[in-house]
């Protein structure tokens, strides 16, 4: 059924939310803090309460006055906002959308032709029939600012309960024999009702930047909770509501990745657990793992204490802080893989066997998974550990990610690690080439200029290889005009070379430097570096004494990924 839309760049970074942030003050505070704290977020989102009694689309204007101006203030640090909007239409002939829905025949009929009325959170509300192709096609017209009062092109959106969820019908949906367009019933539709909303929602976005002066061609960004075959076309899903406890730290690993290989590769698990509270050592970890689910949001009930990464110590929110950042500088890494992701349908976050299905021992393997073709992440799972033990699959090296130590898995298949809660064991496959951005900023839209780290880690050969995909990170033109960069990289016979494919974004050299290549696994010191026409002057070399291997850091090499260019060692 296709592969997955190329999402948003800001999409794929942190994600702040919770049911409820109050008011526009308390957006405001938490946005600031971010900056305060030097922690990145990319989206602060709104759930159920800030609208005006459950009518979807509006405003509460007692508590978000100026919502124009809200969003504006995030738009301007380069930071989105999510707005909540579910599929029942309170029942209200006050309500804009209910009033001209009902007008046009356009709600769910029940078996004897009328109207249906189902209960959910606004009360008595009724259902929109997104089976028609007439209502899908008028549903996105309402997304535009002019009849979103109080939305702007920097507000994106999340379909939630668009199972259909009634919560006083049969199995908390509405009824079997209710009628759809062209008198099918629901029973035969029902697991297409939420995509079909979905993605007549995203339909709504992309028809706003159609509309856009200041933004055309934009992507849309809709996360729904309903999914059916197709919904990678459309937009991310999240695993619904689950609970701070460790079980349900440990379950969201099977769940992402069975979703990833199924081909809904964008999809992640509330950080943190909806339900309850989590203590400091669950909710740490929980962001440890999180950054390496493919949608990165920590959520939150409305009953839950307030858990910001700033409100649990300096400790916790450091350890926090860096594993978000992580997340950030290996946004290149990741921006590339969703690249391949819409390209060939390959999972970003995938099973050990994805990558080593002649092992046999990775088939049963839910504890640990990879990131991508290059990175192993071994999480920790449960409270109070010192130690983990982790399986290092195939025959060749593993690199602890930011770290010295090197491991044979022809040597060792299993390795015991001490952990601390800083700890987020990452080991870098062998023969890998991963494009970094080490800069700490407050969002991906401050990353756009920053120099490139390469990290090249030799297989037992001494080769390794890589790819880099970029675009603008946010319209259609990467299709409909090919403005789009990619390139080869390889270390193969002691030479290091980036080979560009194809570029149409005609970047400066300026803005896609490199300012750092670290080649970890070499097997002698380097002496001398050949640029041809680049002269390379400040290099360091270090032994691993335990493995004999070498790391070389070369710095400020002059050099661009827009460029054609060969280092020889």
């Amino acid at each position: 059924t296709g592969t997955t839309q190329m999402p948003q760049l800001f999409s794929l970074g942190y994600h702040q939310c919770r049911w409820n942030y109050k008011d526009e003050a308390d957006v405001a505070s938490v946005d600031s803090n971010f900056d305060h704290y030097g922690i990145p977020c990319d989206v602060i989102w709104l759930d159920i309460e800030h609208t005006n009694g459950k009518r979807y689309m509006t405003w509460d204007s007692a508590h978000f006055p100026t919502p124009e101006k809200m969003q504006h203030s995030l738009s301007d640090k380069g930071r989105k906002m999510v707005t909540i909007v579910d599929p029942h239409i309170k029942k209200d002939d006050t309500y804009s959308i209910f009033k001209e829905a009902k007008s046009k025949g356009y709600f769910v009929k029940k078996s004897d032709g009328t109207d249906f009325d189902g209960w959910c959170w606004p009360g008595s509300s009724m259902y929109l029939d997104m089976l028609n192709p007439e209502i899908r096609k008028w549903w996105a017209t309402l997304f535009i600012p002019e009849v979103y009062k109080g939305s702007t092109e920097s507000l994106y959106i999340w379909n939630d309960m668009n199972e259909p969820s009634v919560f006083n019908g049969p199995e908390i949906t509405m009824q079997k024999d209710n009628l759809h367009f062209n008198n099918v019933e629901h029973r035969d539709v029902h697991n297409i009702y939420g995509y079909l909303y979905h993605k007549a929602t995203a339909d709504g976005l992309i028809y706003r930047g159609e509309k856009s002066a200041s933004k055309p061609s934009d992507r849309p960004f809709v996360l729904s909770r309903a999914f059916f075959s197709g919904t990678q076309r459309v937009g991310p899903i999240w695993t619904g509501d689950n609970t701070a406890d460790w079980n349900h730290l440990r379950v969201s690993i099977p769940m992402c990745l069975s979703l990833g290989v199924s081909g809904l590769t964008f999809s992640g698990a509330d950080v943190g657990g909806f339900f309850g509270n989590p203590d400091v050592e669950l909710l740490t970890r929980w962001y440890q793992l999180g950054i390496f689910y493919p949608f990165f949001r920590a959520h939150a009930h409305i009953d839950t204490k307030r858990r910001e990464p700033w409100l649990f110590g300096d400790e916790a929110m450091n350890n926090i802080k860096s594993a978000i950042q992580l997340r950030y500088n290996l946004m290149p890494y990741t921006y590339t893989l969703f690249h391949d992701a819409h390209e060939d349908g390959s999972p970003v976050m995938r099973p050990v066997w994805y990558e080593f299905p002649q092992e046999e021992a990775s088939y049963a393997m839910e504890e640990e998974f990879m990131f991508g073709p290059s990175l192993l992440i071994v999480p920790v799972l449960a409270p109070g550990l010192s130690e983990i033990e982790m399986h290092l699959p195939g025959n060749d090296l593993w690199y602890q990610l930011d770290q010295d130590r090197v491991f044979d898995a022809s040597k060792q298949k299993t390795v015991k690690i001490p952990v601390t809660m800083e700890t987020i064991p990452v080991q870098i496959r062998g023969g890998s080439i991963i494009p970094r951005r080490m800069r700490p900023r407050r969002n991906t839209a401050a990353m756009a200029k920053d120099p490139y780290t390469l990290v090249v880690t030799l297989d037992k050969r001494g080769e390794a290889s890589g790819t880099f995909y970029s675009d603008d990170g946010s319209s259609f033109e990467f299709q409909k005009n090919k403005k789009y960069m990619s390139t080869k990289l390889a270390f193969k016979r002691h030479a290091l070379s980036n080979d560009v494919q194809y570029n149409n974004l005609h970047y400066s050299n300026a803005s896609s430097k490199v300012e750092r290549i670290i080649i970890k696994g070499l097997k002698k010191k380097v002496v001398k570096i050949d640029g041809n026409l680049t002269k390379i002057e400040h290099w360091e070399s270090t032994q691993d004494k335990e493995s004999g291997l070498w790391t070389t850091v070369i710095k400020k090499p002059g050099l661009s990924m827009t460029e054609n260019w060969t280092l020889r060692f």
